[in-house]
């Protein structure tokens, strides 16, 4: 039996233009400047974008039908590129959502890895950037905690992904501090 084609096949996109399409999934015709401020509290959970990045993943979804542009003139000024979702944007973007291989997050950790070379390192210093990172992560637990009211009541699952990240960075702190407590213990010292 022969396969029925469809109009224009949604063609192989890399996550990173799923998450711009999840961005104008929103329903708010935006700019390219727009998106990459929403886009930077992705950066707990996933990334960060340049601009150059966003425009090049806006451009690519336009080509394949994917997101409409539309440009407004303004005086004395660059004419504004505004950019929305089409029906078939939408409808990659919930393929994308239901049917993609779920796979692990992709993990590069700086902290982690220096821990693992640690036989090389001054275990106070080692201590230190522990310290540092745990720090790091408990300013992490608080901007997302400063984001709640901007994700209330309108952007639920947004806001699960919030307390997700808390409980991620909370857990970050945890192993810091183990890993501190267990240097200290190694080296006979406790501070």
């Amino acid at each position: 039996m022969a396969r029925q084609q469809q109009e224009k096949p949604v063609p192989a996109l890399p996550t990173t233009a799923y998450a711009v399409l999840g961005l104008l999934s929103f329903g708010t015709e935006v700019t390219g400047y727009d998106l990459r401020k929403w886009a930077m509290n992705m950066r707990f959970f996933y990334w960060s974008p340049a601009q150059s990045q966003i425009y090049a993943e806006l451009r690519r979804l336009r080509q394949h039908g994917l997101v409409d542009e539309r440009t407004e003139p303004q005086r004395g000024r660059p004419d504004k590129h505004l950019y929305k979702i089409t029906d078939a944007g939408l409808a990659a973007l919930r393929e994308w959502l239901h049917y993609a291989e779920v796979g692990p997050p992709l993990l590069k950790h700086s902290v982690a890895l220096r821990l693992f070379f640690g036989h090389q390192a001054d275990p106070e210093r080692l201590r230190e950037v522990l310290r540092d990172y745990a720090a790091w992560a408990q300013k992490q637990v608080d901007e997302l905690t400063d984001l709640y009211p901007q994700l209330l009541p309108d952007l639920p699952y947004p806001l699960l992904v919030a307390r997700w990240g808390q409980s991620y960075f909370v857990a970050e702190i945890a192993a810091a501090n183990a890993a501190i407590a267990a240097l200290e213990k190694q080296s006979g010292t406790t501070h």
